[in-house]
Order: structure tokens, then C-alpha cells, then sequence
């Protein structure tokens, strides 16, 4: 068994045409889990990295990285911010599980404060309990909620959401178009949403509103890019960007977009296909506890 696998190994690097493959996964022996993290970390390098097509500064993705987001999303975070600046350095996102694994944590540790949503009580009480030091200190808001489009307001008005702030990110894998659409009265300067990659520009697709429903793993789920870019523009919003994986749009103010990032602010330039294969988790399981911000000298 062994032996075929080292054979299927050594036809694998050597159809990617790359020596440094093969003798990578021949020393993993028959460790699948090492082949699959080995092949994603060459395929992101030759395909994102090394790609003329995100060589452009203005592109976002060449920025991608991953701390406590779930792909490249906090790389892309910062550097938009390196960009445009920061104001009050608060967040809100809802879909955020048991806080672990999101869009703001990486945020949390770099100084920001925010406030966080979800619908599981039982994922509320976990965050409660692993981050109590930040929810004691005022930094870290967290409300328990099924959101949806006719509470998303009086939700931030119970949480003391300020009507400007740096950063909005949904994912509640369903009635994001529509929630969105609902935030008239608050004014995030980046939207960071989730968009159903299926469906390719110029194709324009959202899920039937239904404000009670639990939207199972499935295809039917959110909006497709070009109806979130037109949802966007209508509030003032221009796409900027997706991550490489095809999961996460980014949206910048128009006032301040300038000259910042690549034009034509279309679904068809900043559109990525669905690569969840490429989904990992870089470094051990994650976990959170008390921590020290500054060091001494």
C-alpha cells in the first residue's frame, strides 16, 4: 500500500511540474491530511500569489492572509484599512458562532472593539465564557438573536451600535441581502458579506426573503455577486474586492474609495469561482483567553 502511494504522490508533483511538490509530499508518506495541506499551500502560491492576474497593487488579494478568519479575509481587512484609515476602530458582525473563527476576532486582538450577534443561545454562552475578560472590560458586546431584516436596527440600538463605525460583516448564510438592505439609518465605512459564488456574473440571483427561516448547507443561500454590487451601489457602496476562495465580498464607501482600488468596480472584474476545496485551517485548533496587549521593557 505504501509503495502505490508513494507512486500516486510522485505522479501528483510531477503533473503539477514542480520538484519542490514531489519531495514535499513523498515525505509525507500516506499522511493524507499533510498531502491535502501541501497541495493547497502550492496551489494558492503558483494560482494567487505568483498570478499576474492579482499582481496590480490595487488588488486586493495578493494581501490574503489568515489569522483567526476562516480564509484570507484578515489580510484583505487590513490592508483596506492600511488604505482608507481607521475612525472609532469598532465592528459589528452577526453569524459569529462560538467567536473563534470570524471576520473581527483579529480585530479584538489588534486593539478594536465591537459588537457581535448570534442566533445559537449555546454559542452565546461559550463566547460569554471564553471572552468574559473583553465583555467585562466593555470591548466586546455580544447579544443573543435570530436577526433579520425587521430587527437588524433595533438590535443596534439596543447594543449602542454608533451610526458610523469601520466595520460591518454579515454572514448568516441566507437572509444577508436582505438584511443589509435593511440598514438605512447606520453607516458602516466596510461591508464585509457573504456571496453565493454558484452564480457568476452577470447573473443576478437572491433568495426569497423569509425572515424565520434556518437556510440549510445548500446552494440556495444569499445573492449572487452582481445583486449584491447593485444592493451596494444603491446605498452608496462600491465592491472592491473578493477573497480568492470566493466567499467574501468587500464593499468600501464611495466617499472614500478615491483612487484606492482597482477599477471598474464591477462584479465581473472583482468576481472569484467557488474554490471551498482550498478552505484551511493554518496553525493548531483555535482557542482564546486572557492576553497581554503591550509588553513592558
Amino acid at each position: 500500500m505504501k509503495k502505490f502511494i508513494g507512486y500516486i504522490l510522485n505522479v501528483i508533483g510531477n503533473l503539477l511540474g514542480l520538484e519542490r511538490i514531489r519531495l514535499k509530499l513523498a515525505e509525507t508518506s500516506n499522511d493524507v491530511s499533510a498531502i491535502r495541506s501541501i497541495l493547497i499551500d502550492e496551489y494558492l502560491q503558483k494560482n494567487l500569489f505568483e498570478n499576474p492576474k492579482y499582481s496590480n497593487s490595487k488588488k486586493l488579494n495578493k494581501y490574503e492572509y489568515q489569522i483567526t478568519s476562516q480564509n484570507g479575509e484578515d489580510g484583505i481587512i487590513a490592508e483596506i484599512f492600511n488604505r482608507i484609515g481607521t475612525t472609532n476602530k469598532n465592528f459589528v458582525e452577526f453569524g459569529v458562532e462560538k467567536g473563534l473563527e470570524n471576520n473581527t476576532l483579529s480585530l479584538l486582538l489588534n486593539g478594536w472593539d465591537g459588537y457581535w450577534l448570534e442566533g445559537s443561545p449555546d454559542y452565546v454562552q461559550a463566547i460569554k465564557e471564553k471572552f468574559h475578560f473583553l465583555v467585562e472590560q466593555k470591548r466586546l458586546c455580544v447579544e443573543q438573536a435570530f436577526i433579520n431584516a425587521e430587527n437588524i436596527e433595533s438590535l443596534f440600538e439596543k447594543m449602542s451600535v454608533p451610526k458610523e463605525f469601520d466595520l460591518l460583516s454579515i454572514d448568516i448564510d441566507g437572509n444577508d441581502y436582505w438584511v443589509w438592505k435593511a440598514i438605512n439609518n447606520y453607516s458602516p465605512r466596510v461591508v464585509v458579506i457573504e456571496y453565493n459564488a454558484v452564480f457568476r456574473p452577470p447573473q443576478q440571483y437572491v433568495v426569497k426573503y423569509q425572515p424565520e427561516k434556518h437556510f440549510p448547507i445548500t446552494s440556495y443561500f444569499g445573492a449572487s455577486l452582481e445583486s449584491l454590487k447593485i444592493l451596494g451601489e444603491e446605498k452608496g457602496y462600491k465592491l472592491v474586492g473578493c477573497n480568492f476562495l470566493g466567499v467574501n465580498a468587500f464593499f468600501v464607501r464611495k466617499d472614500l474609495v478615491a483612487d484606492k482600488f482597482l477599477e471598474p468596480f464591477t462584479a465581473e472584474v472583482h468576481y472569484e469561482p467557488p474554490r471551498y476545496q482550498l478552505t484551511k485551517r493554518i496553525g493548531h485548533v483555535r482557542n482564546f483567553g486572557e492576553f497581554i496587549e503591550d509588553s513592558e521593557d
